[in-house]
């Protein structure tokens, strides 16, 4: 998480991260390249490229090479927990100094009660997250494909097991 003005916000690799899940699961039929969820979302492919490599990793995703390669979803949206995905590429939540364990350099840490309130906080964030799946928020799948073009429509190979 870090801070942009006023707010907290995620990182935007955990951002791109979900909008790469969202995408795949509005498309659910379809092969999809970096380029095409690059382009529907008006991000950059570079991007895209680590955080779509960490998700194929991670078992989120699905990936072929060559021509007529794509990539789908490597879990049903049900088994795709979003509080799990947060915590896998948020990497930490030091929303304030103290809670980072190697820089911090806050000396009032020992005496403050702030730590314990935002990290309770924080786990109430994630504890939100936790009660939500992929399937959650594509719902609206037929709303979200239709906002999320693919052009032109390539119908999906069978995944190969391995």
């Amino acid at each position: 998480m870090f801070y942009w003005g006023n707010a907290v916000q995620l990182t935007l690799y955990t951002d791109y991260s979900l909008r790469v899940l969202i995408f795949l699961g509005a498309h659910p039929d379809q092969l999809v390249t970096i380029t095409e969820i690059a382009d529907s979302y008006g991000i950059s492919r570079n991007h895209l490229v680590k955080v779509v490599h960490n998700l194929a990793t991670q078992g989120f995703v699905q990936t072929t090479r060559g021509k007529g390669g794509g990539m789908r979803l490597g879990k049903a949206p049900e088994d795709i927990n979003l509080g799990e995905l947060v915590r896998l590429t948020e990497g930490g939540f030091h929303l304030v100094e103290c809670l980072n364990k190697t820089k911090n350099t806050c000396p009032i840490t020992p005496a403050c009660a702030l730590k314990g309130f935002v990290s309770e906080a924080l786990d109430a964030f994630i504890a939100v997250l936790d009660k939500y799946t992929l399937a959650d928020v594509v719902r609206n799948r037929h709303q979200l494909s239709s906002i999320l073009r693919l052009h032109p429509v390539r119908p999906t190979r069978p995944a190969r097991r391995s």
